[in-house]
Formats: C-alpha cells, sequence, structure tokens
C-alpha cells in the first residue's frame, strides 16, 4: 500500500536569483574588475581638476610675467622632504631659484618660458584636451551609429552603395584630411574637431552594421514587423538598446584615440595655436626645454598618459562586462 504524503511547499528551500537587467548585470561584472574601478575614479579625478583645477591657482593660465620664467615645482609643505623644493641643479651646483629670485610665492607646477604658471596650464589644457575629445567621440556616435544601423537595416543596394563610400573614406589618410580643413578653418578647436569627425565615425559604422546585419533577422524583430511596427520604431526601440554595449565600448575606446590626435597635431604645430593650451601645445612647448628644464614636459605628459591608459583599462572592463560569454 502506497501512503499519501503532504508536501508542505513554504517550508521546502526555495533558490532563487535576484532579477537584473542588462545594464544591472554589467555594472556588477565591472565592478570586479578592480582596474577598471579604479580607472574610473582616477579618470573622474581628472575631470574634476580639469573642471575646477584653473580656479584652484591664483595665477591666470594666460597672464605673462618676465621676472618669474622657468620657475621649477615648489608645493608648501613636500618642500621640506627635499622634493619640488623650487630647487634647480644649475652650472653643477643646486640653487633655489626661488630665493635667488626673491619670490615668496609656489608655484605647484612650476612656470614656463614666459612666467605662465603651469599649475593652471596644464588643467586649462586638460580641460581643452577632454572637451574636444568628448565632443568628437559624440559626434563620431551619433553619425556612425545611424549610419550603420540604416545600412544594415536596409541592406540590398542601399547596403552596397553605402559600404563603397565607406571604403572610399577609408582609403583617405586622416592627417590629409586635417591638413585640408585646416586650410578651410583657422587653427584651432573647431578645425581639429571637424577633422577627427570627418573620418572618425567610420569604425563605429562599420561595428554598429555587423550587429544589425546579426540582430535584424531574430525573432522580436520579426514579431515587431508583422505586428506593424515602422522602420523607425523597429530601429530606434528595439534594435538601439541590443546594441547599447558594444556603442558603449566603440565610444570608450574613441576618446583615448581623439585625445593622443589632438595631441599629436598640437605637436607638430597644426593644432592649437598660441596663447591657448592643450596637452599637445605643453608637450610642445616643455620639448624645447627638456634637457635642462625637464618638469614642463614631464608634467602634462604624465596627465596624458594617466588619461590613455585609464580609458584603455576602462573599455576593457566594459568590453569584458557587455560581453555575454564573460557572465558567471
Amino acid at each position: 500500500m502506497f501512503e499519501l504524503v503532504e508536501v508542505n511547499h513554504e517550508d521546502a528551500d526555495v533558490i532563487e536569483k535576484p532579477q537584473l537587467s542588462f545594464m544591472q548585470d554589467a555594472w556588477l561584472r565591472l565592478r570586479k574588475n578592480k582596474a577598471a574601478i579604479a580607472s574610473l575614479i582616477i579618470l573622474i579625478l581628472l575631470i574634476i581638476m580639469a573642471a575646477i583645477g584653473p580656479s584652484l591657482s591664483k595665477y591666470d593660465p594666460y597672464t605673462q610675467d618676465s621676472s618669474r620664467i622657468n620657475l621649477p615645482p615648489r608645493i608648501p609643505g613636500i618642500e621640506k622632504l627635499g622634493i619640488f623644493d623650487g630647487t634647480q641643479e644649475i652650472a653643477g651646483k643646486k640653487v633655489n631659484v626661488y630665493e635667488q629670485k626673491h619670490i615668496k610665492d609656489y608655484y605647484w607646477f612650476g612656470t614656463d618660458s614666459l612666467g605662465r604658471d603651469l599649475f593652471s596650464r596644464v588643467w586649462q589644457g586638460t580641460r581643452v584636451s577632454l572637451y574636444i575629445a568628448f565632443l568628437a567621440a559624440l559626434i563620431d556616435m551619433v553619425i556612425g551609429v545611424t549610419y550603420g544601423l540604416i545600412s544594415g537595416y536596409k541592406g540590398g543596394q542601399v547596403d552596397n552603395v553605402m559600404q563603397r563610400i565607406v571604403e572610399i573614406l577609408y582609403g583617405v589618410p586622416n592627417l590629409i584630411v586635417v591638413i585640408l580643413m585646416l586650410l578651410i578653418f583657422a587653427p584651432g578647436i573647431l578645425s581639429i574637431t571637424v577633422a577627427m569627425v570627418t573620418t572618425g565615425w567610420l569604425g563605429m559604422s562599420r561595428v554598429v552594421r555587423g550587429q544589425v546585419l546579426k540582430l535584424k533577422n531574430m525573432e522580436y524583430v520579426l514579431a515587431a514587423k508583422t505586428l506593424g511596427a515602422s522602420n523607425t520604431r523597429i530601429l530606434f526601440k528595439h534594435l538601439l538598446p541590443n546594441l547599447a554595449g558594444v556603442i558603449i565600448i566603440n565610444t570608450m575606446f574613441t576618446i583615448p584615440t581623439a585625445i593622443f590626435f589632438e595631441a599629436f597635431l598640437s605637436f607638430i604645430g597644426i593644432g592649437l595655436q598660441a596663447p591657448k593650451a592643450s596637452l599637445g601645445t605643453l608637450i610642445q612647448d616643455g620639448y624645447q626645454t627638456f634637457q635642462f628644464l625637464p618638469f614642463q614636459l614631464w608634467i602634462p605628459a604624465a596627465v596624458i598618459c594617466i588619461l590613455l591608459i585609464a580609458f584603455n583599462l576602462l573599455g576593457d572592463g566594459l568590453r569584458d562586462a557587455f560581453d555575454p560569454k564573460m557572465r558567471d
């Protein structure tokens, strides 16, 4: 004989996993990447300093003072440790330049060859470089995503024509485009941004197109078509949210490329022009006096290196966080 046993489901052990959205799941996996989180913190601090750094100094980044040229870094408190104490080696002897010139003020990053405060100029230059990079990345994202969405979704002859245009633009060297832009516009933020945007969106468009070609035949897209959804709604309501991870990752890698490209243009003399400051112009100025005033090159070079490394490490972390194959 079999005996029926009543089971109380309320007392049974229930194993449940909290419901997480795609972005919440990506954030949880990103938090496990210590390098990416450290890079994010560093970037936030640098962006804050770029925003408020010039205001922290009582010296204007563009004001020249011939009596205070080429002063080495001097930081209160730290100078007692024998570093950043305003000393400089002249003719084989260590000389306190501030005492020699009877200067009681402190210049944390020193001054340049025109007596301008490097602390305020470095953060002003960082602000300009980040502005150009974020602006170029934003425009690249808008143009590249729109172009890739239309090309991949339409397919056929439309896709063939649009991709031939991309291939033609890919064959034009970026530096040639920059020089042509400088012939049209005066050297400055506008010309650099336009030059970077002219061909910078090509990579984004190709990545988005490839993803759209893979997603446009998925069941949820076919169901939306069956229900009579318009192409615009399918593109921006169904396909675009599923491309968010790819777009964010590519944008994060576009920003350091734009920062380096702006610095390169300014360094070779076809970017921002004096007296405007960017990391590229500061490195170019410091390069001329590197042998006997190395701090004028080291400080802006260190800032741009930290920016590039932090953006790339954060981009790597976001790539792993948005990759479904990396899920536990």
